[in-house]
């Protein structure tokens, strides 16, 4: 099977070996996002919050890159370093996502890349 790499500039380059995205027909495979500012690699903030906006802002735009946007997301996976943090998660989704949401899950998890509180990784279904 043939399989097309997406990247864009407007999300963090990969830290490792290892694409933003990956199309394997007509499904998208999204690459762990994390809350660093694309232009300089910088965390955004120590506001989880504002972690989590970036995350979904960096996801965003591989999606776009790849074709679709979050009305294609079917699944997302979340990892929080502190899961009493899941609310600001459900918070942003629904200013984000639209009704029916995608499948998630929400992993608690010792630590993160960077030391940052958030990644989500997603998978994006482009076919009919």
């Amino acid at each position: 099977m043939a399989r097309t790499i997406f990247s864009t500039e407007k999300a963090p380059s990969a830290i490792g070996a290892y694409s933003q995205a990956v199309k394997a027909g007509d499904t998208v495979y999204l690459s762990g996002a994390i809350p660093l500012v694309p232009a300089t690699m910088d965390l955004v903030s120590t506001d989880v919050r504002a972690q989590i906006v970036q995350v979904f802002d960096n996801l965003e735009a591989v999606c776009v890159e790849a074709g679709g946007s979050f009305e294609q997301v079917v699944k997302l996976t979340v990892f929080l370093t502190d899961l009493a943090d899941f609310p600001l998660v459900n918070e942003v989704m629904a200013e984000r996502f639209s009704e029916p949401y995608p499948a998630r899950a929400a992993i608690g998890v010792a630590s993160l890349p960077r030391d940052v509180a958030v990644e989500v990784e997603g998978v994006m279904y482009l076919g009919g």
